[in-house]
């Protein structure tokens, strides 16, 4: 079954039929979804939403846009989640400077110190890098001596990408693979090994084509199988199985 490694259900665009659509995703071919952490105040839905739906796991992080939400008092709240909770991933984590809202020394401060929470609590990071892809690297490099994890949403060149798997991550591969200006994604997921790439939707944003532009779920999976399947010359049953034995074997569920 298709192994969904990140979607935000807590995010408000769900609030009308967030349970509806959960209720779904099994017969629709859905057999695991990760809910990626972002932001401190979405924690209780995501914990409901885990704890509601078996086959919801969840990942524990606050997005670089949020990085103010890392304050003192948060952070040992944090960890204590995170040792009870026991989620199968830190993420998503990173640093992000298309915008100026954050500084990016903050930034980086808030992913090292969730760098250090995956190192100390023995799990596999989820990271978000947007026109930073160079520093990106660099911080992981110097700082996670695990090198286990998922790049998610990848954006950069075939290059980077083989050189993150160099390290021992997964590339994260979602519905921009089918847009007519994801070349350089495209290139990426035809060329990595397909042990190294991971189904991804980052719902609801980034709907595949035919439906970009609309709110996204992760019942449009087989659509970003089918590219990458298209792309390789090899059929998207291929596709779905090794990603999800990717994804299991990452995420440590069975």
């Amino acid at each position: 079954m298709i192994f969904e490694t990140h979607s935000h259900y807590d995010d408000p665009a769900y609030d009308e039929d967030r349970d509806l659509l959960l209720s779904h995703m099994k017969e629709n071919g859905i057999g695991n979804i990760i809910c990626a952490g972002a932001a401190w105040d979405s924690i209780p839905l995501m914990l409901k939403i885990c704890d509601t739906y078996p086959f919801c796991h969840l990942a524990l992080g606050i997005h670089p846009d949020n990085s103010a939400d890392l304050t003192p008092e948060h952070r040992p709240e944090l960890e204590a989640l995170i040792a009870s909770k026991k989620p199968c991933a830190i993420g998503e984590i990173g640093l992000d400077y298309h915008y100026d809202d954050v500084p990016p020394e903050v930034q980086r401060e808030g992913f090292i110190y969730q760098l250090k929470l995956a190192e100390r609590f023995d799990l596999p990071v989820i990271i978000h890098s947007r026109d930073a892809a160079e520093e990106t690297f660099d911080v992981i490099k110097e700082n996670l001596p695990s090198k286990r994890g998922v790049i998610h949403c990848f954006s950069s060149s075939l290059e980077m990408a083989e050189e993150y798997i160099k390290l021992g991550f997964l590339i994260g591969i979602g519905g921009v693979v089918t847009f007519k200006n994801g070349r350089k994604l495209k290139e990426v997921a035809q060329n990595i090994p397909l042990t190294s790439i991971l189904l991804e939707t980052d719902c609801p944003y980034l709907a595949p084509v035919p439906h970009r532009g609309e709110r996204n779920s992760s019942l449009y999976i087989p659509l970003i199988a089918d590219e990458i399947a298209s792309l390789r010359g090899i059929s998207a049953d291929e596709v779905i199985a090794v990603t999800e034995s990717n994804a299991k074997k990452l995420f440590n569920i069975e």
